[in-house]
């Protein structure tokens, strides 16, 4: 089969509706109408003479034929758009659009307080930012740069610790007023204990206490399971039970009172912050910049 810029066009359209999830979606980062989406993806379905998508009016999937096509084509479109993003200078000049994928807590506690730096360095560089539950895959939804707690599995996405941030267990002095205060981790079995679900399994996380090399697994219950960690920490507050939180979302709250840490004396366990970006190739300029900017904002943050 002969090459034309057809053909490299075609390719390009599909990449973009896998990526952005639907017809519309891909239009408005190509700047083209959904109807004239799908008219691209019929003339390459015709230019090769295979079905890459099934389309109904609800929803839309690849083939075997369109997953096939795009998991070998991708990588090389990714590889002529760095090429092209080098002589643009995009390589070279923050600039353009970053779609950022921000865990809530480091948002608001990190990066919001931040922001008006950020601008001030990078005045060309504009960013979307949306939160998302820590797991899920970059490429698919579209993701520039993530911030996420937890491991990262090993994938095609390049990583950085950010920090490490310790995990508490806290409670109101109205819930310990009602119930006693435990003196012991083992002594939560015969309290109420708010679950907060972990998105990588569906579950709620396991309690764990750490001192030293002593590791202590508690199996805690309660009335009361989420996935809302502001949810979660006001309930706290509001005296419905014991929780366990990162200590960046409560700090304030256990100076002003509104908290109470149960067991300092139980140190040690911790949960990571990563940085990431989908492919380990070398990144656009802004990725960078973005990227180093949150490593810098989070060694000052550690610091205070």
């Amino acid at each position: 089969m002969s090459f034309d810029g057809r053909l490299l066009s075609g390719l390009s359209v599909l990449a973009a509706v896998v990526e952005a999830g639907s017809f519309s979606r891909a239009g408005e980062v190509l700047g083209l109408s959904a109807s004239g989406v799908s008219r691209s993806i019929d003339r390459l379905e015709e230019r090769l003479g295979v079905r890459l998508l099934n389309r109904t009016t609800r929803t839309m999937n690849l083939t075997n034929e369109g997953r096939a096509l795009y998991e070998r084509a991708s990588p090389h479109l990714e590889g002529i758009e760095v090429a092209a993003s080098y002589v643009s200078g995009a390589a070279i000049a923050v600039r353009g659009s970053l779609r950022v994928s921000v865990n809530p807590i480091f948002a608001r506690y990190i990066l919001a307080p931040k922001l008006p730096l950020l601008r001030e360095r990078h005045p060309e560089l504009e960013l979307t930012v949306v939160q998302q539950p820590d797991v899920g895959d970059l490429v698919t939804e579209g993701i520039d740069v993530a911030v996420r707690f937890g491991p990262q599995l090993p994938s095609t996405i390049s990583s950085k610790l950010l920090f490490q941030t310790r995990v508490l267990t806290v409670a109101s002095s109205a819930y310990l007023k009602r119930h006693g205060r435990p003196e012991h981790p083992e002594e939560l079995v015969t309290h109420e204990c708010i679950q907060y679900i972990d998105p990588r399994r569906g579950k709620p996380f396991e309690w764990e206490f750490r001192r030293d090399r002593e590791v202590l697994a508690i199996d805690t219950h309660g009335h009361l399971t989420t996935t809302d960690v502001d949810l979660m920490v006001q309930s706290c507050v509001s005296g419905v039970g014991i929780a366990q939180v990162l200590s960046l979302s409560v700090t304030q709250l256990i100076a002003d009172g509104m908290l109470v840490e149960l067991f300092p004396e139980w140190p040690g366990e911790t949960y990571p912050l990563y940085i990431t970006r989908p492919s380990r190739r070398l990144p656009p300029a802004a990725v960078e910049a973005f990227m180093e900017f949150c490593a810098e904002i989070c060694v000052n943050h550690a610091a205070n």
